[in-house]
């Protein structure tokens, strides 16, 4: 695809003149980083950084029967959300396997529900034309709202402070995945306390017209406590560091939840059928019977950095297969996700190595996440 054809968000020419260097990311014209990542990293985790997610697919869904449909639809229990607050989920096929992770939330009321679906962005349209598909027979209306809305985040420990300056939101009420409706610079948005650095921090939904508005009202209350805007870079370290899966990584379609360590996600308990159910039935039995590769942490002893697909190896051995691999800018070290051998799954397993280029590095078993914020 050339640049020319690449989708631009409405923070684009923001970006460009903040010298950030750009790159395709799922079709999309991207911030990469704006200088130093490790430095933008690094500000994520002390004070706070500015991010640029409009790439993010969101989907509506309303009608009286949407909780019923989204419980079709997705392996989570959906209709058990209350307004105002927000459940990650994920979408799977009829053989079970993930199709992509998402947050789902609740936006309206119990007599007129509203859902707002979050997906990733090299996965959205792929989820929402499987909405569409599954919405037969149930009233309810699956709407593509990707062009209605850019996101933008504050993350880090100095974004509720950030934030309360620009809106009368109840900012201390706000939980984790929760949302409510309110203005940020006196712009309509919602906001929800998500994200995917392992900080606190806050996602605004807004229409495109008022990003830039928003973006720069953010810079100028961040601009005594050091705010920095970030690019895809740092998130993607800060992501790894906080232990939190990325769909093409640690999830795929090859994959079903038990398969990736996420079980946990798939709601049997709840009425009537899902897409899926059969399928994830045998791979919960499948999984308790002989359990799959387990997902761990990976910590070097040395330099050498590993990347996705390498090998992870012990006595000569392949046992498993990296999934990320980064340095870690908070560890001072790299670091890796690994889908190992449940045998060499335990913290501290000795012997365990990355395969970088011929060479078998050694590397010590974590338990994950790498890094976990004081609250």
């Amino acid at each position: 695809m050339s640049s020319t054809e690449l989708r631009r968000t409405a923070l684009d020419a923001l970006h460009r003149s903040l010298g950030a260097t750009m790159t395709d990311f799922a079709g999309w014209d991207m911030p990469l980083r704006y200088g130093s990542e490790r430095d933008e990293h690094n500000a994520v985790r002390t004070k706070a950084g500015l991010f640029d997610l409009s790439h993010m697919g969101e989907i509506t869904v309303t009608g009286p029967q949407a909780a019923r449909f989204l419980d079709y639809a997705l392996i989570g229990n959906i209709g058990t959300v209350k307004p105002g607050r927000a459940r990650y989920t994920m979408i799977c096929s009829e053989d079970g396997g993930i199709l992509d992770d998402l947050i789902v939330y609740r936006l309206g009321e119990t007599e007129a529900p509203e859902y707002l679906v979050v997906a990733n962005a090299s996965n959205a349209q792929v989820v929402l034309d499987a909405l569409v598909e599954r919405s037969a027979g149930f009233d309810a209306e699956v709407r593509d709202d990707r062009d209605a809305y850019a996101l933008i985040a504050v993350q880090g420990p100095e974004a509720a402070g950030i934030l309360k300056a620009l809106t009368d939101a109840d900012l201390d009420g706000l939980k984790y995945y929760a949302g409510l409706p309110g203005t940020v610079a006196g712009v309509p948005a919602l906001i929800a306390r998500t994200g995917y650095t392992g900080e606190d921090g806050f996602e605004l939904f807004v229409a495109p017209e008022h990003a830039v508005e928003v973006w720069q009202a953010l810079t100028g209350a961040g601009e005594g406590v050091g705010l920095v805007p970030c690019g895809l870079a740092c998130r993607d370290t800060l992501r790894l560091e906080a232990g939190m899966p990325l769909y093409g990584n640690e999830l795929s379609a090859s994959l079903t939840p038990f398969d990736a360590g996420f079980g946990r996600v798939v709601k049997f308990e709840k009425e009537g059928d899902f897409v899926g159910r059969a399928a994830l039935t045998e791979a919960a039995a499948r999984a308790e019977r002989t359990p799959p590769r387990a997902l761990v942490g990976l910590v070097a002893e040395g330099r050498r950095v590993p990347r996705a697909g390498y090998p992870v190896v012990a006595g000569g051995e392949v046992i498993g297969e990296v999934t990320s691999g980064a340095p870690a800018p908070t560890l001072g070290k790299p670091i890796a996700m690994a889908y190992v051998d449940v045998a060499h799954s335990e913290p501290g397993t000795p012997g365990v190595g990355v395969d970088i280029r011929g060479n078998h590095e050694p590397y010590e078993v974590v338990a994950l996440p790498f890094y976990k914020r004081q609250k």
